[in-house]
């Protein structure tokens, strides 16, 4: 019940942070903003970063991330025998860049025009790599937590988590192509996916166990 809440509440404040950015980017309140922290992060700029930036942003593609939840995937459902967390994993990883490419066509945000260090197309905001990464790396951290008992265990995943999804967003200001809003607004809109998504499976797992717990011990 308590955990049923946490998640209720991550996705009320999600979308309250989401609709508020959402204003303020379609407003152009935060373009003054946007650019001192691209300045900033494009004056670290070096040949050996840039390599590695790219290299984060291949990780954060809809290719990469579509051949890596295959093989988790094959793991969890043939070996671990997970088939509601596969449904899980594979309803927020999937549907993840399609809700996305419904929000960019909704809000037709250019791309940032100066000091490009890679060309794509498309719209900015919000970023289908940080949704992409987010969705990715939460949900498999999610599915993770649950399964590891120790403190520390967790610790390390929810820290490699984070430290993917702020890799992979840093990593699309770094080259130019997305304002730090367009990250931040991906968070936020997959954020509220996965609780949403969490949510349903916690529903369905609380009235699983409560079933198990009416039949008795005998049944």
């Amino acid at each position: 019940m308590k955990f049923n809440l946490q998640l209720s509440l991550a996705f009320l404040g999600s979308l309250f942070l989401f609709i508020l950015l959402s204003f303020l980017v379609r407003a152009d309140y935060l373009m003054a903003i946007d650019r001192q922290v691209i300045s900033f992060i494009q004056s670290l700029e070096s040949s050996w970063l840039t390599s590695i930036m790219k290299l984060f942003t291949y990780i954060g593609t809809i290719r990469f991330i579509a051949v890596l939840a295959i093989l988790l995937f094959l793991l969890m459902f043939f070996v671990l025998k997970f088939r509601v967390e596969v449904l899980v994993f594979l309803a927020v990883v999937f549907c993840t860049p399609i809700l996305n490419r419904l929000l960019k066509l909704f809000f037709h945000r250019a791309r940032p025009d100066f000091h490009r260090l890679i060309e794509i197309g498309g719209y900015s905001f919000p970023s289908g790599h940080a949704m992409n990464a987010f969705s990715f790396y939460s949900i498999l951290a999610f599915l993770l937590w649950r399964q590891i008992p120790g403190r520390f265990g967790r610790l390390a995943v929810i820290l490699a988590s984070s430290f993917m999804i702020l890799s992979i967003g840093v990593s699309r200001v770094y080259l130019g192509v997305h304002y730090p809003s367009d990250i931040v607004g991906g968070f936020f809109a997959s954020s509220l996916w996965v609780a949403a998504v969490i949510w349903l499976f916690q529903r369905y797992k609380d009235r699983q166990y409560n079933v198990q717990r009416r039949k008795g011990p005998s049944a």
